[in-house]
């Protein structure tokens, strides 16, 4: 259809508007129509403007005015449209009304066993612009000024990329995003890193936990090394988290080092535990900075025993005697499992030495 075939035209067509803009907007109508300004009238987003906003400005023209204009409802615009006296659609305009965007921050780095990048950022501090924004991560050699642009976005969350491949180690890489939109154009400040400093892993893999002996309150844990660092130059250090069955709430152990072992004690007797275990890479090929936690490894589940005490019962005097044992001892076998806590291996010998004295001494009374 030509332009000339239109019913009416809008003017402004397809406007950009800040926010708390004011707008006045024209329908004329063709004059191979026999419609007249008195028979059109407006809506924006399927709602009637009241008449009062309305001004005939000629025999087939009709202006709307709108003050104190919101951001758009959708980031494709605002619909404007012009009607007969019918409810015929004469002719439409849409209302961009947004913000510029602001400067992205935040942004963040990792590398997946030194093979890859990826950045996530936020879109600043307000973030909402009501309008399509767009975002795009930028990088480069710092000696090497070509300007990359990373392809493969929201790989990670809405604002994120992954650059899977063509990276340089020991070399500083210049990254920043840029954020545009119909209002402007703003530029993140300039992240400086090398490949190196920002190496992640997979999750330690062949975790296992299992009882140990009769002990009923401990865990033994144990699990392999990433296997995509084996072969690298690097030093691990390892955290573990454990919750009970019916919970929620995980338990972190920090002072796991670089053993791929640790022995959970003070644990609850008779009860189920799920166990995860992460590695934080760190130092590789001299690196200085402190490396960035895996992901956590899939939970795995195991019992401690049930303790004979609560099973078995007691008899009166015997009850009397241990409450009075476990009355006399129970400031140091709270210092005991304070120092158990964990992997210490000095922590763990006493508490083994003291638990396993405890277990012979309620014996003994038992047979008296």
């Amino acid at each position: 259809v030509s332009p000339a075939a239109d019913p009416a035209v809008i003017s402004p067509q397809d406007p950009t508007l800040l926010i708390g803009s004011s707008l006045v907007a024209t329908c004329t109508v063709s004059p191979d129509f026999p419609l007249k300004a008195e028979d059109l009238y407006w809506t924006l987003n399927g709602r009637r403007l009241p008449a009062a906003s309305y001004s005939a400005l000629g025999p087939s023209t009709l202006s709307v005015a709108l003050a104190r204009l919101n951001g758009s409802r959708q980031q494709s615009g605002d619909n404007l449209v012009c009607h007969s006296r019918d409810g015929g659609i004469l002719a439409g305009s849409c209302l961009y009304v947004g913000l510029p965007p602001e400067k992205p921050v935040n942004i963040t780095c990792w590398s997946k066993n030194m093979k890859d990048l990826t950045c996530k950022w936020a879109p600043g501090t307000e973030g909402e612009t009501f309008l399509h924004t767009n975002y795009t991560l930028k990088y480069k050699r710092r000696w090497y000024g070509q300007d990359n642009t990373c392809q493969e976005y929201h790989t990670a969350g809405t604002y994120s990329c992954h650059i899977p491949k063509d990276l340089a180690l020991f070399t500083p890489y210049e990254i920043w995003v840029e954020a545009s939109n119909r209002l402007g154009v703003a530029v993140s400040d300039v992240v400086m890193l090398d490949i190196l400093d920002v190496v992640t892993t997979d999750p330690p893999s062949d975790v296992h936990v299992s009882r140990v002996g009769d002990l009923e309150d401990q865990l033994s844990v144990r699990w392999s090394s990433p296997p995509a660092l084996k072969d690298f130059l690097f030093q691990a250090k390892y955290q573990i988290q454990y919750r009970v069955e019916d919970s929620s709430e995980w338990k972190v152990v920090d002072d796991v080092g670089n053993q791929t072992s640790c022995r959970l004690a003070g644990l609850r007797p008779g009860t189920v535990y799920f166990v995860q275990v992460r590695c934080n890479p760190f130092s590789i090929y001299g690196s200085k900075k402190a490396g960035i936690w895996s992901d956590w490894s899939n939970p795995t589940a195991a019992s401690t025993p049930r303790s004979e005490r609560v099973a078995g019962g007691f008899d009166p005097k015997g009850g009397e005697q241990n409450t009075t044992l476990r009355r006399e001892l129970k400031q140091f076998f709270g210092w005991v499992k304070k120092h158990a806590y964990g992997c210490s291996n000095l922590g763990i010998k006493l508490y083994d030495q003291w638990r396993v004295w405890l277990q012979k001494s309620h014996k003994t009374r038992n047979q008296v």
